[in-house]
């Protein structure tokens, strides 16, 4: 091709992408005449379920309302610090008033809870149903029989920082190796052990949907070390009800019980969940709770 034809084929190339790029603006209703409502990004903890499940069901609705949604996962203090400085607009996964109290004290100038969309949380302990004992007084005690291990989750969680310096030290189990690794790994250990007939000690917490999918309790922790119950928050940046006033709105009304959410998760997770992609789970269980969901924005 000579260079006055690639030149007359740039230009033609540049007119045609120019128009494409002006049809996906139109189209998103960025552009004059759209219906777009604009780009919500969530911050999404890292391998924390009810908060996987929250965000994508807001997600699902938002989008339904003409509203972009972009799900950002990121570990708690990165998504704090996103939403804080306005990288972000919310995340759906706040505990309080102990598990994330360091992080609203730290960024909480440039925060705005919303309150407690579920007030169930709690963190755990947990082991096989059939276990020998029922409370975390007797775990040092029968550690052998867990193979003297308690597996964790991320380290720097905040289920595994109260779990090192409060529940370890306070029930003397300083000879038990505390294994940290991932959300995934722990679950992963705990179907192979629960399969197996096996001993396994885990950190977990309520609301999750692995008490649906495994024989599992939860030790009882007479010392209170774990903390009472929590509620699970909604946090935005200081500009969101400004920027997005209708879904401070609805969020701020946000309402979610444990048996609800189990139900959410369990479709997600287990029986209708394909990899990463939850969308199409997501939509049939709205499509079974649309009376519900459609409260969500009304």
């Amino acid at each position: 091709m000579s260079i006055s034809r690639r030149i007359a084929a740039g230009i033609a190339l540049a007119g045609t992408a120019a128009l494409l790029v002006t049809g996906a603006v139109d189209a998103t209703g960025i552009g004059d005449g759209g219906d777009g409502k604009g780009e919500i990004r969530v911050a999404v903890f890292n391998g924390w379920d009810e908060g996987i499940a929250a965000s994508e069901l807001w997600k699902h609705v938002l989008e339904e309302k003409g509203y972009d949604v972009e799900l950002v996962y990121a570990d708690p203090a990165a998504a704090y610090t996103g939403v804080a400085n306005g990288e972000y607009d919310l995340t759906l996964d706040t505990w309080l008033p102990l598990t994330h109290a360091e992080y609203m004290k730290t960024y909480g100038d440039d925060l705005v809870d919303l309150g407690a969309w579920n007030d169930e949380a709690k963190l755990t302990i947990a082991v096989n149903e059939d276990a020998p004992i029922d409370s975390l007084t007797e775990l040092a005690a029968n550690a052998d029989l867990f193979g003297n291990r308690l597996v964790g989750i991320e380290a720097g969680s905040g289920l595994v920082t109260v779990t090192q310096n409060d529940v370890i030290p306070g029930y003397g189990l300083e000879g038990m190796d505390f294994v940290t690794s991932s959300t995934p790994a722990m679950l992963t250990e705990l179907k192979s052990a629960t399969d197996a007939g096996k001993d396994i000690a885990v950190t977990l917490w309520r609301p999750h949907w692995a008490y649906n999918a495994f024989p599992i309790k939860d030790l009882e922790d007479p010392d209170g070390l774990l903390g009472d119950a929590e509620g699970i928050h909604t946090v935005t940046s200081s500009t969101f009800a400004e920027d997005f006033p209708e879904v401070n709105e609805w969020l701020s009304s946000f309402r979610m019980d444990n048996d609800t959410l189990y139900s959410l998760e369990d479709a997600m997770f287990n029986t209708g969940g394909s990899g990463d992609d939850y969308g199409p789970a997501v939509a049939d269980w709205v499509t079974q709770n649309q009376e519900w969901v459609d409260k969500l924005t009304s």
